[in-house]
């Protein structure tokens, strides 16, 4: 009797066996669910696929997947965390491009506005620099460059409105950090312009007259068409005076003694 129950069980899992599906069957269901849009079911095929087939064929098209899955239900981390996986233990697929691009959008599309915490930002940013140092040829390229630029130009927006709001408290010397900031790192983007300018109000507001002149000069020379320009050359006027100013007291000081 136990002969036959062996033999017995044995059958069946000889039938299950030779039931199974294949990594092809198993993809081709999981596509078509991804394809109607059942994102959640396609997910959970996908993720079946890559634990029973670990090493075949299509296992770099099912990780890939089990990110698109997740991103199209912006479920961004968890995408993220998918793609991650792919360049990390799969670095030769030829889907290491996209999912290196998928990543950046992961992080991009987390990126929220100027005013908020910007870290997913600075994310976003690295990954879509590391898209362009492995992958300089791809089509996608200037997408990736300008999606930086559109990055930089919020982290640009959120130190300059600082650097404002610290001029409103009277905290110049803080506010003249954020606008050298702007220039510095951020000076290919809309606000290195007027961060310019107001460094040179913040030096005058700290009385340091030299300096907002040498500022307002290179204001009028970097940006001669600018519509800020006659608030620059309103600048140059108040910091020689200033100068004027300092020197009138200093003369006066002197032929006291």
């Amino acid at each position: 009797m136990c002969a036959l129950l062996i033999i017995g069980t044995g059958g069946c899992s000889s039938g299950d066996a030779v039931n199974q599906p294949s990594a092809e069957e198993l993809f081709q269901n999981a596509k078509r669910l991804y394809d109607d849009g059942d994102y959640r079911e396609a997910y959970d095929a996908f993720r079946v696929l890559t634990l029973q087939y670990q090493g075949s064929a299509l296992s770099d098209d099912a990780q890939f997947y089990l990110g698109e899955s997740q991103f199209h239900r912006e479920e961004y981390i968890l995408a993220a965390f998918e793609y991650e996986s792919l360049i990390r233990t799969m670095p030769t697929s030829e889907l290491v491009p996209n999912a290196q691009f998928q990543l950046a959008m992961c992080y991009y599309n987390r990126s929220p506005e100027y005013f908020h915490d910007q870290d997913y930002s600075m994310k976003a940013i690295d990954a879509f620099q590391a898209f362009l140092e492995y992958h300089p040829t791809d089509p996608r390229v200037p997408e990736a460059e300008a999606k930086i630029t559109e990055i930089n130009t919020k982290l640009a927006r959120k130190e300059y409105e600082g650097g404002i709001i610290y001029m409103r408290m009277d905290y110049y010397r803080a506010a003249t950090v954020s606008f050298d900031f702007v220039i510095e790192k951020y000076h290919d983007t809309p606000y290195a312009e007027p961060a310019l300018l107001k460094k040179g109000e913040s030096l005058i507001a700290r009385r340091r007259y030299r300096e907002a002149r040498d500022i307002a000069s290179r204001f009028l020379e970097k940006y001669p068409s600018s519509v800020l320009r006659k608030a620059a050359e309103s600048l140059l006027r108040d910091a020689q005076d200033g100068m004027d100013e300092i020197s009138k007291a200093q003369k006066q000081t002197t032929e006291n003694r």
